[in-house]
């Protein structure tokens, strides 16, 4: 096992990838769909299934995505080379998403489908390699969780810069002109992300190596990935956490818009979110130092879906009530996300000790499908429920039947997603502490032990003589 302590010049560089992933991922979540039917003018069904379909692009690409980075070999490893070449493309994509050409509506639907696909691709490039790096920077549960913490520290700041700059810059930018605003400010915070993925590529080293594997065919590393029972798993534990908080970003705009009736405290709200997912993710290695990390993970899934059910019967204007439980909700969801990541780089060490390959790139793959699965399922089903319920685009009031379907996505569907997710993780989560340091200490036996017959191999020909 690499006993090694990493360095805290590495574990920033590592967090500001992630970072610079928020900065557009979590722009994502919060915009998208806002952008897409109130600035770019089409219709919210529309769009959900757009999100939707997009997944089946990303059930080819990401998987794919994970293949090629497990069989790249290059001077700078197999996963930085990504960040670095991907970063400029990733960025420009970035800004045509959100660009609005003077088009008919069938026009605007083939652009948004066209641009919102590149991104995804270009999101997949840059995003599956980076989320293995974490996987090989070292084998340490201890350091992984430490770095995995800085991560996240990093990335709640990434999308907090982003989410919470993102309409003070629109003004800016656009002076009134939401359309020109809206391109002005990505391309200010894609430039930022561009640099911070070329730092992440420049601070960071791949040292868990699988340099005497002999890459098998791509269609049995999806077969072993697949039987891979933890790795199924945890991944519909990240389905579930991410469509929660999907579908709550989603619909904050709506919700302070339409039930709190104040949009101009969208910033706050979105801040102080932020702020409780700074605090969540800078206590989660003292959280699973004190208590075995899935029983946090079960524990805070729990609390925020009691805390998700509870906001739905809170009165429509308790301002402060509603900005301590969002902070809240923030503080426990963040806590558990570097978590929930150590847990999949653990399913790659109990897949190699179980069937004997390593298979880094496309488990990561697969996590950031079903990340992106668990945002379109979210997505879809705002744009869906919105349509359904009849939500009329920039209108000064809504219908009753409106204002519930917002207060729902709000609250009752995210904590539905956190009761499910904590108790999956309860039932069938078994990488325990005392299970994963036999794992490891196993592969660590295995690797001495072909390092020595390597060894002896190469030196029988000068025994022979």
């Amino acid at each position: 096992m690499d006993s090694s302590k990493l360095s805290f010049n590495e574990k920033v560089g590592y967090g500001l990838g992630d970072a610079a992933s928020h900065i557009v991922f979590d722009n994502l979540m919060m915009y998208m769909m806002f952008f897409y039917t109130d600035i770019f003018g089409i219709s919210a069904g529309f769009v959900g299934t757009m999100f939707l379909v997009a997944r089946v692009i990303d059930a080819v690409s990401d998987p794919t995505m994970g293949l090629i980075a497990d069989r790249t070999k290059t001077r700078w490893g197999k996963f930085r080379p990504y960040m670095l070449f991907g970063a400029i493309p990733f960025a420009i994509v970035c800004v045509l998403t959100y660009t609005s050409p003077a088009l008919s509506m069938s026009g605007k639907m083939i652009y948004a489908t066209v641009t919102y696909v590149a991104l995804i691709l270009l999101y997949t490039l840059v995003n599956i390699p980076y989320c293995a790096l974490g996987g090989v920077i070292t084998a340490n549960p201890k350091q992984r969780i430490s770095l995995q913490s800085y991560r996240f520290v990093l990335s709640t700041a990434g999308g907090m810069l982003s989410t919470v700059l993102m309409m003070p810059l629109v003004n800016w930018v656009g002076k009134g002109n939401q359309s020109a605003g809206f391109q002005g400010a990505i391309a200010i915070l894609a430039t930022v992300a561009a640099i911070m993925f070329i730092i992440s590529f420049a601070t960071t080293r791949e040292r868990v190596t699988d340099a005497g594997a002999k890459p098998g065919k791509m269609r049995d590393d999806l077969r072993d990935i697949i039987r891979n029972d933890q790795w199924r798993v945890v991944g519909v534990l990240t389905i579930l956490n991410i469509m929660a908080v999907a579908v709550r970003g989603g619909a904050m705009m709506y919700y302070v818009t339409y039930i709190m009736d104040h949009p101009s405290i969208f910033a706050w709200f979105l801040a102080t979110y932020s702020v409780g997912n700074l605090i969540g993710s800078a206590l989660a290695k003292k959280a699973s130092d004190w208590k075995e990390k899935i029983s946090i993970f079960n524990g805070a899934n729990f609390i925020l879906a009691i805390l998700s059910f509870a906001m739905f019967f809170l009165p429509m204007r308790a301002e402060l009530i509603m900005f301590v439980m969002i902070f809240l909700i923030g503080f426990f969801h963040q806590m558990i996300t570097p978590i929930q990541w150590v847990m999949m780089s653990d399913t790659v060490d109990y897949g190699e000790w179980k069937y004997g390959k390593r298979l880094t790139g496309v488990s990561f793959a697969g996590t950031l499908f079903v990340l992106k699965l668990g945002l379109a399922l979210g997505g879809a089903m705002i744009g869906w429920i919105l349509a359904g319920a009849g939500y009329i685009p920039k209108a000064p009031t809504q219908s009753s039947t409106t204002m519930t379907s917002i207060i729902a996505l709000f609250t009752i569907l995210p904590g539905v997603c956190y009761l499910l997710s904590a108790w999956i993780g309860h039932r069938f989560y078994t990488l325990r502490t005392p299970v994963l340091n036999k794992i490891l200490a196993e592969l660590d036996k295995a690797a001495i032990k072909t390092d020595v017959d390597d060894h002896l191999i190469e030196q029988s020909p000068t025994i022979a003589k």
